[in-house]
């Protein structure tokens, strides 16, 4: 019983990992008062879909414009990603907030 509770601890820890996904801010530009445009790398999962929540802030950090973006199954360790997020008003940070595997 006890070698069974281990092994389904075990696979759980290796199955979370082989779908962990890490997203770096690499930088943003306000286009205009009603879009921001947002980059950032993505790492970590090779051969499957992943979506990222990128949202765009106001002075006070409340936000502004958000947009789910799929990032395209691809072959690579890592992928750099630029997009554009449609606002309310005026943003003054844009930066991708998570992602996750489909």
């Amino acid at each position: 019983m006890v070698v069974l509770a281990v092994a389904a601890l075990g696979w759980s820890t290796v199955s979370q990992s082989m779908n962990s996904v890490d997203a770096d801010d690499l930088g943003f530009e306000v286009i205009d008062e009603h879009t921001v445009s947002v980059d950032f790398q993505v790492s970590g999962v090779q051969g499957k879909s992943v979506f990222c929540a990128v949202e765009a802030l106001d002075e006070e950090f409340g936000v502004v414009g958000w947009k789910i973006v799929e990032v395209p199954v691809g072959d690579t360790h890592s992928r750099s990603i630029s997009e554009t997020v449609p606002t309310v008003a005026e943003a003054t940070t844009g930066l991708v907030n998570s992602c996750w595997v489909a």
